[in-house]
């Protein structure tokens, strides 16, 4: 099983999909139990979604399912927010807190420190050797991270989610004109609420290659799914219609933080 994807492009422009794959080895789908094997906490169809916004874009998928490793969160094992629920590195429940794994087959940490090995280095190096890659003609690279989470799960936060949750870690992950972009794309986004470093400050991996003093900019965007699915449930169906009104202010955001980013190239 290849454990990522790699499309290459010329834009200064990176998109990461941590959390769209689906793919869980045999010996691994055999120990998660009939609500693990719903993989409920996907991603789900957000590569569709981006799909041909930025042409030139670069992408970087992972193919493997967040319930074999998560591909978002500090190998060290350290939690992104303190104090709050959420899910670890090899997550034991899912997004209601409900044990996703039989009685007994819980992962041990011989099995995380495999799977970080075989599943989680590997998609962030291939992150990694694209924004270097990137980065060298430009001066600049923008890692732009694509998620999605349903809008109601009380066990992880209060109420409805906002449709754009955008994450810079307070700020620090990248230079204050792309947050702006962001921001205001969204805000004026008619139909749509949007929120900046709300219940979501952008994940481990906008903290950990967002560093815009060496010109790598991160952010992250966590669209509430009701935006392009047609149920937030089983069978977790596209919504064609829903999704291509979406699609025009993702695109605007896209285009404009490569604009910005090719003006202020090295």
């Amino acid at each position: 099983m290849a454990v990522f994807e790699v499309s290459r492009g010329t834009s200064p422009v990176i998109l990461g999909f941590p959390h769209t794959g689906t793919d869980v080895p045999p010996a691994i789908w055999e120990r998660l139990n009939d609500n693990g094997r719903k993989l409920a906490d996907t991603d789900w169809h957000i590569h569709k979604l981006y799909d041909g916004l930025l042409a030139d874009a670069t992408t970087v998928r992972a193919t493997f399912h967040r319930y074999v490793i998560d591909a978002n969160r500090d190998p060290a094992g350290a939690s992104l927010y303190p104090g709050q629920n959420t899910t670890g590195l090899v997550p034991e429940t899912d997004f209601d807190g409900l044990v996703i794994w039989k009685d007994g087959e819980a992962p041990t940490q011989a099995d995380i420190a495999a799977r970080l090995a075989e599943f989680h280095a590997p998609y962030h190096a291939a992150l990694a050797a694209e924004i270097r890659r990137v980065k060298a003609p430009h001066g600049f690279a923008v890692l732009y991270d694509c998620h999605s989470i349903r809008s109601h799960i009380p066990f992880l936060f209060e109420g409805r989610l906002p449709d754009f949750n955008i994450g810079t870690d307070m700020g620090r992950t990248c230079a204050p004109e792309i947050e702006k972009i962001a921001v205001e794309v969204t805000a004026t986004a008619e139909g749509y609420t949007s929120i900046l470093n709300g219940r979501f400050k952008g994940g481990w991996t906008t903290r950990h290659y967002g560093q815009p003093e060496t010109g790598v900019h991160a952010i992250q965007m966590e669209l509430a799914q009701s935006t392009h699915l047609r149920s937030e449930d089983l069978p977790f169906a596209y919504d064609a219609a829903k999704a291509e009104t979406l699609r025009v202010h993702l695109k605007a955001i896209l285009t404009r933080i490569e604009v910005f980013a090719l003006a202020n190239k090295n």
